[in-house]
């Protein structure tokens, strides 16, 4: 009688969340470019109509994930989509052969929908959770708060009773925590000894159980600490509690996006200062995109968080694309779409 032949080895999946700009794809991108002879693949899951993450990736030109291995899902959140998109995406990354998948979610995602997504037969037998990494903005929290300048929208939901006054950009953050193996504090080199420490103590008073938190510059977090947990987590993931685990559904109705399409623009210098004044517009809270600028043949990244606004040229514009810019706007329900239009085209 023979032996039942070994099941082959699951492929491990590392899920990176954060808050909207926490630093998630400088992360991911520092791992491509050091991934220590892995052969790495990406699902970039972005909330809104065009695809802004994903793209800067694919302009990496790393070998170690071809362009052809970044797979975006866009306008959806991928644990309400396992069948349509989810799985699709995997089936395609796994018939290419790769050593670990990294999923980038959308900065409003809810981690705990996502990982149970892991539990569908279709995926478990094939895919597992490395772990969980939960990147949180040092700056925004060692002032405070989880993303930039959010006392004017908490002072009006504590004056107006008919206002959930649970804040939801607060409940994602926790839940993100709630759900993590591995927390890295980004933007340390944007913070003072003291400002590290109350950033620190933050995230210990959001976490619920012992979980590593290290902190990092630029996204550079060695592979080998983030690739290899070897958690498991949704075979853990039911026992951990978020904000949302009495939901039937769960939505982000509490957010919207929409995109300004960008003529080609003159001075670099002057779109940042738009930018940066649409950025701290109320409820605003991200701002990313492209842009053209007139006589350069490379394409512009610009990316907005509050008042740090950064740009820089990321590759040049191919021969079959149009010069043309779009920024994505991402804010709490009801912000006002059309002053921030104002600001971003001048």
């Amino acid at each position: 009688m023979t032996s039942p032949a070994p099941s082959l080895a699951r492929i491990p999946c590392t899920i990176v969340t954060g808050f909207l700009g926490a630093g998630k794809t400088t992360l991911i991108r520092h791992l491509l470019e050091n991934a220590n002879g892995k052969r790495l693949a990406v699902i970039v899951n972005e909330f809104g109509d065009v695809g802004i993450d994903g793209e800067i990736l694919k302009g990496c030109g790393i070998e170690a994930c071809p362009e052809d291995n970044i797979v975006e899902l866009s306008n959806g959140c991928l644990c309400c989509t396992v069948a349509d998109d989810f799985v699709p995406a995997l089936d395609l990354i796994l018939s290419r052969g790769v050593d670990h998948i990294l999923i980038e979610t959308s900065g409003l995602a809810l981690p705990k929908p996502l990982v149970q997504a892991f539990q569908w037969p279709a995926i478990k037998s094939r895919v597992t959770v490395d772990g969980v990494v939960a990147v949180v903005d040092g700056p925004a929290l060692a002032a405070g708060r989880v993303a930039h300048d959010l006392d004017a929208l908490a002072a009006q939901r504590a004056a107006d009773d008919s206002l959930d006054h649970d804040d939801p950009v607060e409940e994602v953050f926790e839940d993100q925590i709630a759900c993590a193996d591995l927390v890295i504090i980004s933007k340390s080199d944007l913070m003072d000894a003291a400002a590290a420490d109350k950033a620190g103590t933050m995230v210990a008073a959001a976490l619920p159980r012992a979980v590593s938190v290290i902190r990092a510059t630029g996204g550079k977090v060695d592979a080998s600490v983030m690739l290899g947990l070897g958690v498991g987590t949704e075979d853990q993931i039911d026992a951990r509690k978020t904000h949302h685990d009495d939901e039937l559904d769960h939505d982000h109705d509490d957010f919207d996006s929409f995109v300004v399409t960008l003529p080609e623009i003159a001075d670099p210098v002057a779109l940042a200062a738009r930018v940066s004044a649409a950025a701290e517009a109320p409820d605003v809270l991200r701002v990313k995109g492209f842009a053209a600028v007139s006589g350069k043949p490379l394409r512009l990244l610009v990316q907005g968080v509050g008042p740090r606004v950064s740009h820089h040229f990321d590759r040049p514009w191919r021969s079959d694309e149009t010069r043309a810019g779009a920024l994505v706007v991402i804010g709490l329900k009801g912000f006002d779409r059309a002053a921030v239009e104002r600001a971003l085209l001048g």
